[in-house]
């Protein structure tokens, strides 16, 4: 599956994923497409086997705080929205760990990864704890169990902190264990929210949001309870694209590490889907940068299969993904001046042609302009220009011919001059649906 890995039409942000057997979970918040609120009352989870990553099983809402058709509330003394739970297993039991906006967050417990998880109870504070663990609110809980059975509980917005938990109720916090500012909030760590630790090896790695929110930084430690050395950026999801807030966290699926994100969509900061990227642990444990791309879980996409305009990872310019329909996600406001990036096709090797076909599907705006269409940057070779057209079709544009591995990018201009062009300067030139490349 390309990114986003999930079907469009779902909106899981905030995304914890873990492998229990031979099966990689996705746990997270639930966003309604074009809302103005961040979350929903409900939790959902999704599964995929660990041997074919392209194929995800919706196991259905598994935690409520309000009534549905199918569900009572599961939380009797609030209705607040769920943002970003986790859920760890312990003795071959599944915990679920959840944040309620507003509210004290709560323990639910089940025999299946995938639930439905049964309400334990709200976490329990020692007497006399500072003021930020009474309010039991335990903002973006992220939870280790320990390979020495020992469970701990990372939180925090605008500071961070963490506390023990007893393991034999999963749900008390053990008095004096409570330490502050885990992650600092001062340079270079700057956190903001979003902890989520993992264990590798003998480390400690601890993945969250700096202020700079677009981001996913890490931190390391030799110990659960730190300290913690700032290690750098694993991705920024505002690089050449709509930027907003980032949650995530790291996961190695049958030898390869993963890291797990979200992207904005519907222009706003509060519809958000998730999308992952391949990363790299070097020996000395330090992960590199990566680059947002349309992979998903892909080596490579097809030029040669309708590509979906939304799985875009470059959008610059003021166009945005929006999704009209459970169907139809469109990129929309695209005007003069607007670059729209797909990375990476795979092209193929071709010793007998010297040109191919472009088919672009758009939705006109009664306008007219071109796109360019160039390799591997925005002012990257040229291999074809289309011309676009007043109305709703399909455009058509001869092409080079290309070879190997590639970035495709999709530049606007209008072709307005003379007396009109001030006229036009702004407008709406046309929504792009998808396209595909023909031999």
């Amino acid at each position: 599956m390309a990114n986003p890995y999930l079907p469009g039409w779902e909106y899981i942000p905030d995304g914890e994923p873990r492998v229990f057997g031979d099966r990689v979970y996705i746990y997270g918040s639930h966003d309604t497409p074009g809302s103005d609120m961040f979350c929903d009352y409900k939790l959902k989870v999704w599964s995929a086997s660990v041997d074919n990553l392209n194929q995800w099983v919706c196991h259905g809402d598994i935690f409520h705080t309000r009534e549905d058709q199918d569900h009572k509330s599961d939380t009797p003394w609030t209705d607040g929205p769920l943002y970003a739970p986790d859920v760890v297993e312990k003795d071959g039991k599944y915990y679920l760990y959840a944040y309620i906006f507003g509210a004290k967050g709560c323990v639910a417990k089940s025999d299946r990864p995938e639930g439905p998880f049964t309400l334990i109870s709200q976490y329990q504070i020692p007497k006399d704890s500072p003021k930020v663990l009474e309010d039991g609110w335990f903002v973006d809980p992220g939870v280790l169990v320990d390979d020495d059975g020992r469970v701990y509980l990372y939180c925090g917005f605008e500071g961070s902190y963490m506390a023990e938990m007893d393991p034999e109720t999963m749900t008390c916090i053990k008095p004096g264990s409570y330490i502050p500012d885990i992650i600092p909030t001062e340079p270079p760590f700057e956190f903001y929210e979003a902890c989520s630790l993992r264990k590798i090896n003998d480390t400690y790695y601890m993945i969250y949001s700096p202020r700079k929110g677009s981001r996913l930084a890490y931190a390391t430690a030799k110990s659960p309870t730190g300290p913690f050395t700032y290690r750098g950026v694993i991705i920024d999801n505002g690089i050449d694209y709509p930027a907003g807030n980032n949650h995530g966290s790291i996961c190695k699926i049958k030898g390869q590490w993963y890291i797990f994100y979200h992207r904005m969509t519907n222009q706003t900061i509060m519809s958000r889907r998730g999308c992952v990227e391949k990363i790299e642990i070097l020996s000395d444990g330090t992960i590199p940068e990566v680059e947002m791309t349309s992979l998903g879980f892909e080596e490579s996409l097809s030029p040669y299969e309708e590509v979906a305009a939304e799985i875009a990872c470059v959008l610059k310019g003021g166009c945005y993904v929006t999704q009209k329909n459970p169907f139809v996600r469109p990129i929309v406001n695209i005007t003069a001046g607007c670059v729209i990036g797909f990375k990476y096709f795979e092209f193929g090797e071709d010793n007998n042609s010297s040109t191919m076909c472009l088919l672009v599907k758009i939705e006109g705006n009664g306008s007219r302009g071109k796109m360019h269409i160039r390799l591997d940057a925005e002012d990257g070779e040229e291999i074809g220009v289309c011309e676009i057209g007043a109305d709703d079709g399909i455009l058509r544009a001869e092409v080079k011919s290309v070879s190997g591995r590639h970035a495709v990018y999709l530049v606007f201009e209008d072709t307005y001059g003379g007396w009109f062009k001030e006229s036009f300067e702004g407008k709406v030139m046309c929504n792009l649906t998808s396209f595909v490349f023909i031999k």
